[in-house]
């Protein structure tokens, strides 16, 4: 399998929409965000080397994404945070090692940065998969929330996980 990694930006935007609703829609369970919520929104990151979104291409096809923010853009007594975010991976692209990938670019990028210490993501409890994908790469859980989102009537649980540096 021929896997490129390459930085997303506002350019992407339609064609990251549309990638990220097929999951949101179909893995709705799996997000703290709908479908609705993200319809309207920008382009999560800004392009910059502690903002950014990358997307792993197979085959010149979009196969999936992650995103990382530093949490102390505006405040200085959080810039030692990052955060991992928006990761998915179409399910015909599941079990290749992409996400591996996606989570190696964006660990190595937040650590060239010098001053991140610490990585944080939200997980949902129910997915057992994406929990032991981050427990590779250190992450612990440091806490859970119980009835964190409702959706279709239901409660789902999330797990916040840090790696430190």
């Amino acid at each position: 399998m021929d896997l490129t990694i390459q930085d997303l930006n506002a350019e992407s935007l339609t064609i990251y929409k549309a990638f990220l609703r097929e999951g949101l829609i179909n893995d709705a369970d799996n997000f703290r965000i709908s479908a609705n919520d993200d319809r309207d929104l920008p382009f999560p990151t800004n392009g910059t080397p502690d903002s950014f979104t990358l997307g792993a291409y197979t085959e010149e096809q979009l196969a999936g994404v992650v995103s990382f923010e530093r949490d102390g853009a505006t405040r200085e007594k959080l810039r030692h945070k990052g955060t991992l975010f928006r990761m998915y991976v179409s399910p015909e692209h599941r079990g290749k090692g992409i996400a591996k990938k996606l989570i190696t670019e964006v660990l190595s990028r937040a650590r060239a940065l010098g001053d991140i210490e610490q990585v944080n993501l939200t997980v949902i409890a129910t997915n057992p998969n994406a929990i032991k994908l981050y427990e590779q790469f250190g992450f612990t859980i440091y806490s859970r929330e119980e009835n964190a989102c409702k959706w279709d009537g239901k409660y789902l649980t999330e797990l916040q996980m840090v790696v430190r540096f």
